[in-house]
């Protein structure tokens, strides 16, 4: 089996719906299993409006789940054109699968949601890359053979799937940007399976 883990951090539920969107991706891959984690929140100045994670949600990330992991899709809402803080803390607490090698050679790619249509999508998404890079993991993207990414009027970059939640955050994915999260979720299961 060849196990896709999904980690995401989530405020108002959307970044969480994408993350269910490229599970499904994944699972449709014969083979494939997606494993969904958050990242901790960080309840502090730094991140005011983090929560705690819901007892419906995913369960929080460990080292067991990044050791054990075939790929890794990692995913954000923008924070000033960034991942949000609890993201990147997460990653900086990565320093001993950095130093093992843990995610050397292993499939990897990003996702975010956005409050406006120009908050920062493409430069969240390439943030999140770069300890990703750090890791010498294999970064996978949405080529523009995916007709969605064409289409989208709202969210999709070649870089990753996006999402406009709106100002209020409670714009719902649209048929594009779920097709997209899934598109990137069955590429990263189908390179981790060949790559395995």
């Amino acid at each position: 089996m060849t196990e896709i883990l999904i980690v995401c951090h989530s405020v108002h539920g959307n970044t969480l719906g994408m993350a269910r969107e490229v599970a499904r991706g994944v699972e449709s891959v014969a083979g494939a299993a997606a494993r969904l984690r958050s990242v901790a929140p960080l309840t502090s100045a730094i991140d005011p409006v983090a929560r705690e994670p819901s007892s419906e949600g995913p369960a929080l990330v460990d080292a067991q789940d990044l050791a054990e992991c075939d790929g890794l899709i990692l995913g954000s809402p923008t924070r000033f054109g960034n991942m949000a803080a609890s993201v990147k803390y997460f990653l900086d607490g990565t320093i001993n699968e950095w130093v093992s090698g843990t995610l050397v050679g292993k499939p990897a790619a990003v996702f975010t949601s956005t409050g406006s249509l120009h908050g920062g999508q493409e430069s969240t998404l390439l943030s999140m890359m770069l300890p990703l890079l750090h890791h010498g993991m294999l970064m996978v993207g949405l080529p523009y053979s995916e007709p969605a990414l064409s289409r989208t009027r709202s969210g999709g970059t070649p870089y990753g799937p996006s999402h406009l939640a709106g100002k209020d955050s409670d714009r719902a994915l649209d048929a594009d940007e779920a097709e997209l999260c899934r598109a990137l979720g069955r590429r990263v299961a189908d390179i981790a399976g060949r790559l395995k």
